[in-house]
């Protein structure tokens, strides 16, 4: 991870977006603006699965993860609960994140009107998909897989569109952008801050993608656990 991981996803999100702005007359365009929301949408991203999968990890790493399955707890009800977490302490980075933004550089993520509820959705439900599947990796191979859990998410940030539009990405990844719901954010919110509007099929297509690949890893995560508690490896997990 640290000798070719970031080193390839810090030359792809920079290069892409060093081409978009030779490519590109920034004039009439909201820059500061259009930088910041990015930052702080991919903030919400980032720290959203990364709460879900530590929380998820720190079980782990304290040797209670067998202790709550012992009791009559539901694979849903795991699930159901690291997501509570997860929102919780999201929501305490967003309060954060406001107050900075606003103190510093006069910029409020809820800019973006009513389209703040929708954009955060599909934020965090996209997240929430990220880390089930790295939670199940993790629970099919032990630690030696955690590294995922805070590295993961950053491979889908080039390929997202974040810091510029899909048309700056080469035509041959573009069906991969539009595969991700979070490239429907951050096209619309470049949009909504650029020109007022924001295309409405985008944020259906950016929540129904979203919700499949969230059932998709709940399914993965559920069998998982399931072949894992078959093959008695729950024991290895607090081990």
């Amino acid at each position: 991870m640290d000798l070719f991981f970031w080193p390839v996803v810090d030359i792809l999100t920079w290069g892409f977006l060093t081409v978009y702005l030779q490519k590109v007359s920034l004039n009439g365009l909201n820059i500061a603006s259009t930088l910041l929301g990015a930052i702080t949408f991919w903030l919400i991203i980032q720290m959203f699965q990364n709460a879900a999968a530590v929380t998820f990890l720190e079980d782990v790493w304290e040797k209670n993860f067998l202790n709550i399955f012992v009791a009559p707890v539901k694979v849903s009800e795991f699930l159901t609960a690291t997501a509570i977490l997860a929102l919780i302490r999201i929501f305490l980075v967003m309060i954060v994140i406001s107050i900075v933004s606003m103190f510093l550089y006069r910029y409020s993520i809820f800019s973006v009107g009513i389209y703040f509820a929708p954009f955060i959705a599909i934020l965090m439900l996209f997240a929430f998909s990220i880390a089930l599947f790295n939670m199940s990796i993790i629970l099919r191979y032990g630690t030696s897989a955690q590294t995922l859990a805070f590295g993961l998410i950053f491979i889908f940030q080039p390929f997202s569109a974040v810091f510029y539009p899909v048309s700056a990405l080469p035509a041959i990844v573009h069906p991969i952008s539009y595969l991700l719901p979070s490239t429907y954010v951050f096209e619309g919110m470049r949009q909504l801050i650029n020109f007022g509007t924001v295309t409405s099929s985008d944020i259906y297509y950016g929540l129904i993608l979203s919700l499949c690949y969230v059932v998709l890893m709940i399914i993965f995560f559920s069998r998982m656990f399931a072949r894992v508690r078959i093959e008695g490896r729950l024991l290895k997990m607090d081990s």
